[in-house]
């Protein structure tokens, strides 16, 4: 007579190599479909996990729940590819590691719409269902307000909803494919969020090469993942760093520290008193923010809010001490089909007072060149000394100027809200969170800074392949 317990042991044993045999199988179809997924779809292990609501991930291994899996097979292999491809698509998005402070609850159901919303969108065969009415609408209501429907555009929408406890259970269930649990890694583990945010970075960075070099064998669904992908793969930059690239070298009333040795210094002082050997210099050659130009797009497409506080944080930016100079010359701009107002800033007090009394004024069209030609023509009256840059705040939508000017040029977008396609080639791409530009409160500490373009060396421009990652 066979053991009950040890029969119940036998069944379990049966029950996860048959799941494990399953998760293969779906690994091998999505992999034939999805070859660019190869090496992402291979990151993954699998254990089962009674305690486990349902399947989940924490970007190293799928935990499951043996009973539930086998019950999701039964109702059909295209849901197991699905929650397979789900789960893949948040560690390649990297939503575990990109949660922040953000209210869970929210940052659960964004990240959830998202995939599903990308994986909705594949139409193919091996995780196809008809999409339900419910989510096409509110795919629909999204995706008035979000050029993509990511993470974090679609958080935001979903905070300032202000939905109730049911309509958001209700959105939940809709969405619900994985337990989000597993996310937050225990402390005393080797595998540490770093860890997997390397590993899935460089996954995602394959997945870009592999999809770029399918070329014309992709089809326009396939083509929308590959935009999310490149998304992510941009490269991040640090706001106070990226504006330096406008900064000159000229020499500042300020002790210079590095300028004399210490040893021949403490000598002097020990030998004959208080008379140093070597003094340091009173003025330092260091590279700081003199002549700039700052144009804001006010046409009727940007937003009044984002505008004001781009400029705002731009302008705390260069006046901090070690970037800005004392006595500079900064115009800023302000133009929509047709420059505006030219304000120009040759003090602290000056920018203060005119953040006081910021206004916009516009809301027309947009047309880029009114303002680099304004800009050309004060070059030319010898109004700047050496300009080095211009920052141009826009949504994109717009005509740009064919000839690359001789100042170095950036336009500044925001995340989700933005059209870049025309962008010239000569100029540099910069993509800011729209969260960080109305909560942050400094943004030189920014992490998620984004720029597709690097500014130039010496011996002179990249080439836009050189340059962009999208």
């Amino acid at each position: 007579m066979i053991d009950p317990t040890r029969q119940r042991q036998l069944q379990e044993l049966n029950m996860v190599e048959l799941c494990t045999r399953i998760w293969q199988n779906s690994r091998n179809e999505l992999y034939l479909n999805m070859r660019y997924l190869d090496l992402s779809l291979s990151s993954l292990g699998f254990e089962a996990d009674p305690a486990c609501r349902g399947v989940g991930t924490d970007g190293f291994v799928i935990y499951y729940h043996p009973e539930y899996f086998c019950d999701l097979y039964r109702r059909g292999r295209v849901l197991v590819n699905r929650s397979y491809l789900h789960m893949v698509l948040h560690c390649l998005f990297c939503h575990m590691d990109t949660r922040g402070n953000r209210d869970p609850v929210y940052w659960n159901l964004a990240c959830d719409i998202a995939i599903e919303s990308v994986i909705d969108g594949l139409y193919l065969k091996c995780v196809h269902v008809p999409v339900s009415a419910f989510r096409r609408d509110w795919y629909g209501r999204l995706g008035k307000k979000l050029a993509v429907l990511n993470a974090e555009g679609i958080y935001r929408m979903l905070r300032d909803m202000q939905l109730e406890e049911r309509q958001l259970e209700r959105i939940a269930a809709e969405y619900y494919v994985d337990d989000h649990s597993y996310w937050e890694l225990p402390e005393d583990t080797p595998k540490t969020s770093i860890v997997r945010q390397n590993q899935w970075s460089d996954n995602r960075h394959k997945v870009q090469t592999e999809m770029e070099t399918m070329g014309n064998q992709q089809d326009e669904e396939t083509k929308s993942l590959l935009e999310q992908v490149q998304v992510e793969n941009r490269e991040r930059y640090d706001y106070k760093r990226f504006l330096r690239k406008f900064s000159v070298l000229r020499e500042t009333m300020q002790v210079d520290e590095d300028s004399f040795d210490y040893v021949f210094y403490t000598y002097g002082l020990s030998l004959y008193g208080n008379m140093p050997l070597v003094e340091p210099m009173e003025s330092k050659e260091i590279n700081r923010i003199e002549d700039f130009v700052i144009v804001i797009d006010t046409s009727m497409s940007c937003s009044g809010d984002l505008v004001r506080r781009f400029l705002e944080e731009t302008c705390d930016v260069l006046c901090e001490t070690d970037t800005y100079f004392k006595k500079t010359n900064i115009h800023i701009i302000q133009c929509d089909e047709a420059v505006q107002q030219d304000v120009q800033i040759t003090s602290r007090e000056e920018l203060e007072q005119y953040m006081e009394h910021f206004t916009i004024i516009g809301q027309g069209g947009t047309d880029f060149r009114p303002a680099f030609e304004h800009v050309n023509q004060m070059v030319g009256r010898g109004e700047f000394h050496k300009l080095k840059g211009l920052l141009y705040f826009t949504d994109g939508e717009g005509i740009y100027p064919v000839k690359r000017p001789v100042y170095d040029t950036a336009f500044v977008f925001v995340k989700d809200q933005y059209t870049d396609i025309s962008v010239p080639a000569w100029a540099m791409k910069v993509i800011l969170e729209p969260e960080q530009i109305l909560e942050s409160g400094q943004m030189p500490e920014l992490g998620r800074m984004m720029a597709t373009g690097q500014a130039a060396s010496e011996g002179g421009w990249q080439s836009q392949a050189e340059r962009e990652i999208t």
